[in-house]
Order: C-alpha cells, then structure tokens, then sequence
C-alpha cells in the first residue's frame, strides 16, 4: 500500500470502472444521452447488516443492469458501522490490500485486510470520536504528481446535523489539518463527490424539500463554498447518493431510497446549473436494503479524477 498517499485502511470488492468515452448532450434537460461507446460502470460498496463488506457493480443501459453482490467474512461488528467514505482496493502480490474510512458507532476509523488473507480480522485504527454528530462523510483523494508539473492533496468532507461543512487536509505524515467550517447546509439530505481538480471539489446534493444543487470547494482558505442549483424538486427521496466519472464530462449517478429499498441509475452531464443534462437510465434491478453505501475506487494516481464539473 503506498503509505505516502494513504496511511489507513478498509474495504472495496467489485472491480472498477469506467467503458470508454461516453457522448453526453451539452445542454437541455429533456436532451437524450447517446448511449456510451462502452457502458460506463459503478463499483458500489457497502457494509451490510451483519458486518459483512460487499461489492456489486452497476452498468449503465436502459435499463441498467447489475452484477451478482460479492459479500466477505464480516469485516466489523453487526450493526455498528453508520457512515464510510470510499473505498480503495490495491493489488497486492497475491490478492489486494483494501482500505478506506468509517465511522463505527460514534468514532472515525480507517480500516485495512487482504483479500488474500480473509480469515485475518479487520485491522482499525480510530481517529477520533464524536462523530455520531454528523450525517456526510467523504474523502477526496487528487494525485496527478506523476505527470509533470501535477500535484496530489487529500482532503477529507462531514457534513454535521446542524448543517456545518467541516473540511480537514490531510498532511504528509498522515495528520488531519483542519481546513476551514461553513455553516448553512441544514436542509441537505445527503451529497456526492463529482469533481476532483487541483483547485476545487465539487459535491451534488439533494435538499430534503426536493430541489439538487451543485456545491463546489475552492482549496482555497477559507472555507466558501459556491451553491448553484441544478434542479428545484423531485430529489428528496434520496438518502444515499453515489457517483462514478463517465466520459470525459459526465457523471454516473446512483439514488438510493433507503425506504424502499430502491436504486435509480442516471447519466448526468457536465455541472452547468439547471441546464445540466440528467437522463434517467431506470430502475436498478437489485435491492439495497444495506445501511451503509459507499463508492469502491483504485488508487488515486492509477485512475482519472472525478470530472462533473
């Protein structure tokens, strides 16, 4: 595992990701995609019931399909796992080493196995307490200092019940460095990482009165998040949102509906306010009764960023 780029640990399954270039319209919310040249993929995480980590891989179509769900030994005690970031899974010589952030009850930790070595328990570590106080949590990981003149930086995203955005940096030894809080965001239900650059994030999120908004981060200090409102309603019945690049400036979007136990699959195209395009791929043939959702990834520097917007 590359220490200098994540010093932690945890779990993702299914194999990633991405068909080749899919043809999104630029504008016009009633446009219809042109289907991808190769489908593009979502590799869907998640700690089920019980404990156990699973994967399971979402395929744009109309409709979509997805794969048979991979589940492991339980990784963690039944019912205790409450929020997770993404997950990374890293080949190793004879399997892969997994790994990723968590909140187990009311602690953050990062968690590593093998999956060449499932009968060994989950290797944590905690980071910190207090975190039943938030309902988000994400990590966005950059690393293009392969490429010439490119940079790398991780930084990590909650969103508290009271609606405080609260961003943390994450330093060269591993030390979490608080970057900045905003206030304002206690009518969000939940959010997406979509956009990874070297000078913002950018998340969408759903508002529980129903409307999406865009909200990109500058890097920048301090903290000033700019808002920009994609569509006014019908997005409230999601409790889990999760995204995947498509192309080289769309988006696979999967909505969860934690009540029914539902999935919807969407092809969004480049952040560009209510002239975004979203196409509704349909209904997810899989159900996703699990409490806690997640996006299985790669290592940053082996895979594309995020590009939504």
């Amino acid at each position: 595992m590359n220490k200098r780029r994540l010093s932690i640990a945890a779990a993702s399954l299914a194999s990633l990701v991405l068909g080749a270039t899919a043809t999104l319209p630029a504008s016009g919310a009633a446009a219809t995609a042109t289907q991808p040249s190769a489908a593009c993929r979502l590799a869907l995480g998640s700690v089920d019931s019980v404990g156990g980590h699973t994967g399971q891989e979402i395929t744009a179509g109309t409709p979509p399909t997805a794969s048979a769900k991979h589940v492991t030994p339980i990784r963690f005690a039944p019912g205790v796992a409450k929020l997770s970031g993404s997950w990374i899974s890293e080949p190793n010589i004879a399997g892969s080493d997994n790994y990723g952030k968590l909140v187990l009850g009311t602690s953050l930790y990062a968690g590593f196995y093998q999956t060449n070595e499932l009968d060994k328990p989950t290797t944590l570590r905690k980071i910190g307490g207090g975190w039943d106080q938030f309902s988000f949590y994400e990590e966005s990981r950059f690393d293009q200092s392969g490429r010439p003149g490119g940079t790398w930086h991780t930084y990590e995203y909650a969103l508290r019940k009271d609606g405080v955005l609260a961003r943390w940096r994450i330093g060269d030894k591993g030390q979490w460095i608080a970057a900045g809080t905003y206030a304002g965001f206690s009518s969000v239900k939940t959010m997406a990482l979509i956009s990874q650059t070297p000078s913002y994030d950018t998340f969408l999120a759903n508002a529980r009165g129903g409307a999406l908004y865009t909200i990109r981060i500058p890097l920048s200090s301090p903290l000033k998040p700019v808002v920009t409102k994609v569509r006014s309603s019908t997005w409230q019945g999601f409790e889990t949102l999760i995204a995947e690049r498509c192309g080289q400036h769309g988006t696979l979007l999967l909505g969860i509906d934690k009540e029914t136990k539902t999935g919807f699959l969407y092809a969004v195209g480049r952040a560009s306010g209510t002239a975004t395009v979203i196409n509704g791929l349909g209904k997810v043939p899989a159900t996703f009764a699990d409490p806690v959702y997640f996006r299985n990834t790669v290592v940053a520097f082996a895979s594309d960023p995020l590009n939504g917007d």
